[in-house]
């Protein structure tokens, strides 16, 4: 039991991903409110002894909860290497060619040593090689272009990025007409 369950809050809004057991104690306390998608886990719970029946409970893909789910409102997803390289689609912005996430690095457009922040809108894949080459250094001192600009992706994007090899057609059927106009994704 591997699969990921998505969870949104009640309105719709991509929230997180959730393993089976987790989604089961929201169904079981009777915060999903609303379902899409297939039914993946089929838990079964005990046996209750005034009825003779089994408990069992039928988890879907994708659910909906009610209540309050603190920090979600964030401004922009979290910034992690896995996503922002997963944005960027495993390529160095700089010179274009593919590489597997161990040989990228995060680059800061405008260095950090010289008041750059550490934000999606100010990051991107680069190869060692060229992430040296630029060293502190902004991109007009030393005549380097980026082929893509950098954007910050929304909470759906995010999820998509940071669950990309396990996610149910359903689920991406769900988070893709959420994703901003800026994605690679799409």
């Amino acid at each position: 039991m591997s699969e990921r369950i998505l969870r949104l809050d009640k309105g719709g809004t991509p929230i997180e991903w959730l393993d089976w057991q987790m989604a089961a104690t929201l169904y079981a306390r009777g915060l999903v409110t609303w379902t899409l998608g297939e039914v993946i886990y089929r838990p079964r719970g005990g046996i209750c002894r005034h009825t003779g029946q089994r408990s069992t409970l039928a988890l879907h893909s994708i659910i909906a909860c009610d209540g309050v789910i603190h920090g979600h409102r964030r401004q922009a997803p979290p910034l992690t290497n896995r996503a922002l390289f997963r944005r960027d689609q495993q390529l160095c912005l700089y010179c274009g060619k593919p590489f597997p996430e161990r040989a990228l690095t995060r680059d800061h457009i405008v260095p950090t040593s010289r008041g750059g922040r550490d934000i999606w809108s100010n990051v991107v894949s680069a190869c060692r090689r060229c992430n040296q080459r630029k060293g502190s250094r902004r991109l007009e001192e030393i005549e380097m272009e980026l082929l893509a600009l950098p954007y910050v992706p929304n909470m759906a994007e995010y999820l998509a990025l940071i669950n990309s090899h396990r996610i149910r057609g359903d689920q991406m059927a769900f988070l893709r007409p959420q994703f901003g106009k800026e994605s690679r994704l799409l």
